[in-house]
């Protein structure tokens, strides 16, 4: 009956891990086509590297590795690996508690942080060469239908990316119908609008990541009770 429910156990992480690791394989891909195509961290300046590309490879490379020693030590059975497997899991959720209770407590905060570096690096976006800046500006307010951080009065001169369709007049370099509504209140509504969406996968992957704990710790208590069976 043990050596039954130990393989139940041994097949159901192994699973639970491949999957894990797969999903880990498809997040690091994506942070890194958009960290390639898309480089919105270059919109602030204090922080070039903080942006939702990194933020995704780091994910993605992590959960590799967790999945990964999860994996291992399922198919041979170690101790030692699915103890790492579940104190990584839990070091993670514990993290993620944390930062979920410091957004809430510092919301306006991070808010007020958000226009200030949105600002700066406004003010340096180049007008006579390709930067990283001016890309990511010209991308964001084209992709967002967005013009400035509040509004179009922003820009000392309108860019091209805030202009409607074909309205841009090279000849005339003005911008007769353009975007009024500002990035940073378009950035606002998408999370407003996403928000459910965001906190259904939050809540559902802190379940697997329970869930994984579980089948770990499980795992680890049959195979030390198969090691050291008590006398009775």
């Amino acid at each position: 009956m043990a050596e039954n429910c130990l393989k139940f156990l041994k097949g159901t992480l192994f699973i639970f891990n491949f999957i894990f690791w797969i999903c880990g394989c498809i997040i690091l891909s994506l942070g890194i086509y958009l960290l390639v195509e898309y480089n919105y961290g270059a919109l602030f300046p204090s922080l070039p590297s903080l942006s939702f590309a990194n933020i995704l490879i780091i994910v993605g490379a992590i959960i590799l590795v967790v999945a990964f020693l999860g994996c291992m030590g399922s198919i041979k059975e170690n101790k030692c690996l699915l103890m790492s497997f579940f104190i990584l899991l839990l070091i993670i959720l514990l993290i993620e508690v944390v930062m979920a209770i410091l957004l809430f407590i510092y919301e306006k905060k991070i808010n007020e942080y958000v226009q200030i570096q949105l600002n700066e690096g406004l003010k340096m976006y180049e007008w006579d060469n390709s930067t990283g800046i001016t890309k990511a500006w010209n991308m964001i307010q084209q992709q967002m239908q967005c013009c400035g951080v509040k509004n179009a009065t922003d820009w000392p001169r309108l860019p091209k990316s805030c202009c409607m369709g074909n309205s841009y007049s090279n000849n005339s370099d003005s911008c007769p119908i353009y975007y009024t509504e500002g990035c940073y209140r378009k950035l606002a509504e998408w999370f407003e609008n996403n928000f459910l969406l965001v906190g259904i996968v939050t809540i559902i992957v802190s379940v697997i990541q329970v869930l994984g704990m579980s089948f770990a710790m499980t795992m680890y208590c049959q195979i030390v009770k198969n090691t050291y069976p008590m006398n009775l």
